[in-house]
């Protein structure tokens, strides 16, 4: 054979060598949709958690929140066999540290705890920068606790009724004081005067602290605290409490009797907390920090901690917590249409 006859000695293992290539490459393109999909299960079948998981509570440090989340982070930790880190981002009554967590990675290691003033907040605001039904995936209950009213002892009544016959005998002139607008307190004292068909006036304050110590001090008359603050200020005989706001007694303040029991029946309202992720969350995590969650919850030492605070632990599925979700908005939304209420 020679180049005349047509051909060449010098192709011999050049051509072989680009005709393997060009059949290696069509292999390979055979094989790549099988290669993704082994490579994506082997990332998914990674065991989760492999590394820390943030907690992310939108109130300060050192309040009842906090208290709760720090608990809830130690013991979910032992469950999931990582630390849980506590990180507080307060500001916008718990509006910027909840979109932190709308806007995070939603690989599972990112979480948030939020309370009742979630759905009352979305109830108010027509601008908020998440949405509480698309942007987040429920992971369960956590916390219930009642609050409690209280006024100042100069205030002509030791009852429910009593104080409904006062404030209807002087319309506008008891007052009571909240955190702010759309606030928890502002919300729910806003429900005890639809349902009692009263006219109390709104006295605004920066936090409960400072409403509280205008109650003491005589300034206004009335708010709905958290039993854990009005407790010692009601067992020390500076403020009177006339009603849980809750449909069973607390135990630390055995003697009040709920709102529901003194003329309002379908009066009820509860200060809860629970756990949230972003909604893309993959479901398989979702379920295994329900799960785990619903474990420490239950344990006897959270319940023990919890009841310190004048509430309880409260555990429920994912479910049980959306359709919770569900209806406080509903409430809320009428609430906030009755009262005429805009955020500040």
């Amino acid at each position: 054979m020679n180049a005349a006859a047509g051909h060449n000695p010098y192709c011999t293992v050049g051509c072989a060598l680009v005709a393997s290539d060009g059949i290696w490459r069509n292999v390979l393109r055979l094989l790549m949709p099988y290669a993704l999909v082994l490579s994506t299960g082997l990332v998914m079948a990674q065991p989760y958690p492999t590394k820390p998981v943030r907690l992310v509570v939108p109130f300060s440090p050192a309040g009842v929140a906090d208290f709760i989340g720090r608990v809830t982070a130690e013991k979910l930790g032992q469950r999931l066999g990582q630390n849980v880190v506590i990180f507080n981002r307060d500001g916008g009554g718990s509006v910027v540290g909840t979109e932190l967590v709308a806007r995070s990675t939603p690989d599972g290691y990112t979480v948030l705890l939020v309370s009742s003033a979630f759905t009352m907040n979305a109830a108010v605001s027509r601008q908020s920068p998440f949405d509480v039904r698309r942007d987040f995936a429920p992971i369960g209950l956590v916390f219930e606790g009642p609050g409690v009213l209280v006024v100042h002892p100069s205030v002509p009544a030791n009852s429910v009724q009593d104080l409904v016959a006062y404030a209807r005998a002087n319309p506008g002139k008891l007052r009571y004081g909240s955190s702010g607008v759309g606030s928890v307190i502002n919300l729910v004292t806003e429900l005890f005067k639809y349902q009692a068909k009263v006219d109390i006036t709104h006295v605004p304050y920066k936090g409960v602290a400072p409403a509280v110590v205008d109650l003491v001090g005589g300034q206004i008359e009335m708010v709905m605290a958290g039993i854990s603050i009005a407790t010692p200020l009601v067992k020390s005989g500076k403020l009177k409490a006339l009603g849980i706001t809750v449909r069973k007694r607390s135990p630390v303040l055995s003697d009040v009797r709920p709102i529901s029991e003194q003329g309002l029946p379908d009066f009820e309202s509860s200060t809860w907390y629970g756990l949230l992720a972003p909604s893309a969350t993959p479901p398989a995590i979702v379920a295994r920090l329900s799960t785990d969650l619903a474990q420490v919850i239950n344990s006897a030492d959270v319940r023990e901690r919890f009841a310190s605070q004048g509430g309880e632990a409260r555990s429920s599925t994912r479910e049980e917590f959306v359709a919770l979700i569900d209806s406080e908005l509903r409430r809320w939304q009428t609430v906030v249409k009755a009262a005429g209420l805009r955020a500040e």
